[in-house]
């Protein structure tokens, strides 16, 4: 959304916070054509800059791609093979999407979408599609809050205490208990984000 303020002044400040040792990722990055409050052009000079710098520093990186999966794969093409691993946060997509993405050995994150009856209802049946070694939970909070949870919290804020409830919802979905599944999500999660290293 902010790509149109990309600076050079700020891809320094960029790759100082990426160069960090804890820092275990690259992103959020990617392309937004839902709202498009800045122009394609200029989210995919953003997305690319972001790639390289995460690619010279040997980052996975956490992608964002929504209503452009034809020019994000085709940018993102150029870096895989430069990449450790690509995660697509928050996939809401379409079963072609979600081919292309698995194609190119992309992990595939999972939010609370899929909690919801009236848009995420899809992703019921495409879940199970993904390899157990490649599927990633996560909130997206503060927003996503899961449309089923009962009782409804007062505030519309979501918030990580939410993932047992998604992860509850997936492992319905692909016939596995909570339990396995959380088992699986956190060493793909783990394996991703390398976190035995730190």
């Amino acid at each position: 959304h902010h790509a149109k303020d990309w600076s050079a002044q700020g891809a320094r400040q960029l790759l100082e916070t990426a160069a960090h040792p804890r820092v275990v990722a690259a992103g959020e990055c990617g392309l937004d054509y839902f709202r498009n409050f800045s122009s394609p052009k200029e989210q995919a000079y953003a997305f690319e800059a972001q790639l390289d710098m995460a690619a010279d520093l040997k980052l996975p990186v956490f992608l964002h791609q929504r209503e452009a999966i034809e020019p994000f794969v085709n940018i993102l093409d150029h870096y895989l093979d430069k990449l450790p691993r690509a995660v697509a946060h928050c996939f809401t997509d379409t079963g072609n999407a979600l081919d292309a993405l698995l194609e190119r050995d992309l992990y595939i994150g999972i939010t609370g979408w899929i909690c919801d009856e009236r848009r995420g209802h899809h992703l019921r049946d495409l879940v199970g599609r993904v390899p157990a070694e490649r599927l990633m939970l996560e909130t997206d909070a503060p927003y996503l809050l899961p449309r089923d949870l009962k009782p409804k919290p007062k505030s519309r804020r979501n918030e990580p205490r939410y993932l047992p409830h998604i992860a509850r919802v997936v492992a319905e979905c692909v016939g596995k208990t909570p339990e396995q599944l959380a088992a699986e999500t956190t060493a793909t999660a783990r394996h991703f984000f390398n976190l035995d290293a730190l």
